[in-house]
């Protein structure tokens, strides 16, 4: 049957002519969340300075309004996507920017479709070559694929949250340095919170949304600790989670605000500035790989290239007794 469909061009052309409709049909789906998505971001500019803060928490609320209501769809379905890990995975997502709570099922939904798509088109490719691969190549093949598929999301996931942690280290100072400005200028926590939040939202916009967050959720009416703990948990950054604690405590113990603000941002400024120099330590022994592995080797065969060539002419043949 597969060498029949291998060998007839009809067959070969329908399974092409699938397989194009399939690409066509995603290439129309992005472009067409891409052109809503600029859309909102324009309607989103032309509101004013809070544009910026505002439109990632819309553009992410419709793109999880959409994953959550096909998780609900699937579950409806009496398919569960529930994990035993679910804390875990919940906490992970979090760490990445994902706080929605449908997002550990969208996540385990990820994970399925990827285990079976990824076998699932090398079959087809496999299918579609002149001469077809043998059993032990499509199972070994397929094992493989299969497992790049259950640990890709997870990949993916660790890879945003540290990217995510790594620009909130490297902004927070800045925040502070803010904070502190409007601090002193007499306002307090909850406006400079507000005030700050709304100033980062172009430049920092994940630190300006964790900040308006932090003071809707006092406006609600939440305590300043509760709201402060919350910001902790969010950002799942061990820098902020110790800033919140002090604010805490400066606002138990009725110290200054303004002493402990400038105090925490010269620590984070001088532990930043301690990573660049440990970045720019690292420097030396990172390019010492690439000189040994391949300009060690040339400059070896060049150094000892005229010996060999002087032994090959000269020694060889007086030990083998010729002129």
């Amino acid at each position: 049957m597969l060498e029949f469909a291998s060998s007839n061009w009809v067959i070969r052309a329908l399974v092409l002519l699938l397989i194009f409709g399939v690409v066509a049909a995603v290439v129309l789906f992005v472009s067409s969340a891409t052109s809503r998505r600029i859309q909102v971001v324009r309607e989103l500019a032309a509101l004013g300075g809070e544009g910026g803060a505002a439109q990632e928490t819309l553009t992410r609320q419709r793109s999880e309004g959409a994953w959550a209501r096909m998780v609900k769809r699937i579950e409806a379905a009496g398919f569960s996507l529930s994990d035993t890990a679910e804390s875990e995975i919940s906490k992970q997502l979090k760490a990445a920017g994902y706080i929605s709570q449908s997002a550990p099922r969208v996540y385990t939904l990820v994970r399925l479709i990827l285990i079976f798509a990824l076998p699932g088109l090398w079959l087809v490719a496999a299918w579609l070559r002149p001469e077809p691969p043998t059993l032990w190549q499509l199972y070994v093949g397929s094992a493989v694929l299969m497992i790049m598929g259950a640990y890709l999301p997870n990949l993916f996931i660790r890879a945003k949250a540290d990217r995510r942690r790594q620009e909130i280290v490297n902004g927070f100072p800045d925040s502070l340095d803010l904070m502190l400005v409007c601090v002193e200028a007499g306002l307090g926590l909850e406006s400079s919170l507000d005030r700050v939040g709304r100033e980062l939202a172009t430049t920092h916009p994940r630190i300006s949304e964790m900040l308006t967050e932090t003071t809707l959720l006092m406006r609600a009416g939440a305590s300043r600790e509760d709201a402060l703990r919350k910001l902790g948990d969010t950002a799942g950054v061990d820098e902020i989670k110790s800033f919140a604690t002090l604010l805490i405590q400066s606002d138990k113990l009725g110290t200054s605000l303004a002493t402990t603000l400038r105090v925490y941002s010269s620590e984070m400024r001088e532990a930043r500035r301690l990573r660049a120099e440990e970045k720019a330590h690292r420097l030396p022994v990172l390019l010492s790989i690439p000189l040994v592995v391949f300009m060690l080797p040339t400059m070896i065969g060049v150094i000892i290239l005229p010996a060999i060539v002087m032994s090959i002419r000269e020694v060889l043949p007086a030990m083998t007794g010729g002129s």
